[in-house]
């Protein structure tokens, strides 16, 4: 289950659908043709070592992309992953600089007015990655932690992700530093309005389709699909993630979390192993960790905790699907922190400022947002005898980390696997 066998999948699959003149110069050095030409023209000819064309290509794209650590260290990981394949033929670096630049950065202005009548100005982004499979597609995030670094790491990770669905689509993501946690409804609506109508120019059922990510949920979707049909008088599949009443999916919310835990199900299986009475620490109580919780109980396991920014709760004998409804009525509807849960359990412990890794556990599900687990999280999960680590969300674990876990053979099931098209 190596992560590295999937990035060389996504990247023979890329350059069998590359259409550009870069793969047509690629296909002439796989046919023996103007070798030493072709590889001069990307800048990988000569006698160098491998590490030294691989610090190059890192020291051109830091160069360009200064202060954007996610992207980066997103960068970074796939670089690393992927040396193998270069070793087979470094002429592929230049290919991975190719997939690495944007095709397009969008950036825009999101006035609105909040229920004092005051005015208010957000930063709103779409980065179109990669079409060259098909249409751009991937979420948006509403967050105050969000800016172009962060857009481009998670539009980065979204090509890997699409590829491997064997779909045609692109790869993209977009999003907004507005932070949805404390506002009214009203000021949802007006927000998702504005962001909306500077965004419906760029997107579009066979351009880009967005879909929803961190703060953007059923009732945003509806809310940006609304404005989008206002728009542009036009009821077409340019949004993902709509209530099944206005073209959406069934099932749809479900998809991920589900997902995540059929695939760590069928990696039990290969080593005769179930879920059942495995003892899961799970972070996140967004749409992904619940369902992913939904799915574990139901498959006998005994789920732990579960968080959000202001700390975790701990549930000693596991959540039962009761006490589970309890706190999906607790974020979805009354919009409240996770703490609440205490008023519906006895048994509880709800822990602020801090991370549930400290508990012990056969298995972990970071579900909540990226680089979650660091170095000394890895620890914890080590000292603790956590067997696997099952990625739910973006870039959860920190790359140190990473290295640490899979170095004492800590079985390791990646994002780019689970979420494949999210």
């Amino acid at each position: 289950m190596h992560t590295c066998i999937h990035f060389f999948f996504f990247f023979y699959n890329f350059l069998a659908f590359l259409n550009n003149d870069l793969w047509r110069g690629l296909n002439l050095i796989s046919k023996g043709k103007n070798r030493t030409h072709a590889a001069h023209n990307y800048g990988y000819s000569g006698n160098n070592s491998l590490d030294s064309k691989m610090n190059e290509l890192r020291e051109r794209v830091i160069s360009k992309n200064v202060n954007e650590p996610e992207f980066l260290q997103a960068f970074e990981e796939v670089l690393e992953c992927l040396k193998p394949v270069f070793k087979k033929d470094n002429i592929y670096l230049g290919v991975l600089e190719n997939i690495a630049e944007p095709e397009r950065v969008i950036q825009f202005r999101v006035p609105w007015i909040n229920d004092k009548g005051e005015h208010k100005i957000n930063r709103g982004y779409r980065v179109q990655y990669s079409s060259v499979l098909g249409p751009y597609k991937g979420g948006l995030r509403f967050h105050p932690s969000v800016n172009l670094s962060v857009i481009k790491f998670l539009g980065f990770e979204q090509i890997f992700k699409n590829s491997l669905t064997s779909l045609s689509m692109g790869g993209g993501k977009g999003g907004s530093d507005f932070d949805p946690k404390g506002k009214t409804e009203n000021e949802i609506i007006k927000f998702c309005q504005s962001f909306m109508t500077n965004l419906c120019r760029y997107i579009g059922h066979n351009t880009d389709v967005p879909a929803g990510d961190i703060g953007v949920g059923g009732r945003e979707i509806g809310y940006l699909f609304g404005q989008y049909k206002k728009l542009k008088n036009s009821f077409e599949g340019v949004l993902t993630g709509k209530n099944v009443k206005w073209g959406g999916s069934n099932i749809r919310s479900e998809a991920t979390g589900y997902g995540v835990i059929y695939f760590a199900e069928n990696v039990l299986k290969d080593m005769n192993e179930s879920l059942k009475d495995k003892r899961c620490v799970v972070s996140g109580s967004g749409n992904v960790a619940q369902y992913l919780v939904e799915k574990l109980i139901e498959k006998g396991g005994i789920v732990l905790t579960m968080s959000d920014s202001d700390g975790y709760i701990y549930e000693p004998n596991g959540f039962t699907k009761e006490q589970l409804s309890h706190i999906m009525d607790i974020k979805n509807v009354r919009r409240e922190r996770i703490k609440e849960y205490l008023k519906y359990s006895k048994t509880a412990s709800y822990f602020g400022k801090e991370k549930p890794w400290s508990v012990p556990c056969d298995l972990a599900f970071p579900c909540a947002t990226q680089n979650e687990i660091n170095n000394k999280d890895a620890d914890l999960l080590i000292k603790n005898n956590c067997k696997m680590v099952v990625e739910g969300a973006n870039m959860p674990t920190h790359i140190d980390a990473m290295h640490k876990l899979k170095k004492i053979k800590l079985l390791y099931v990646h994002l780019k696997l689970l979420m494949q098209g999210e």
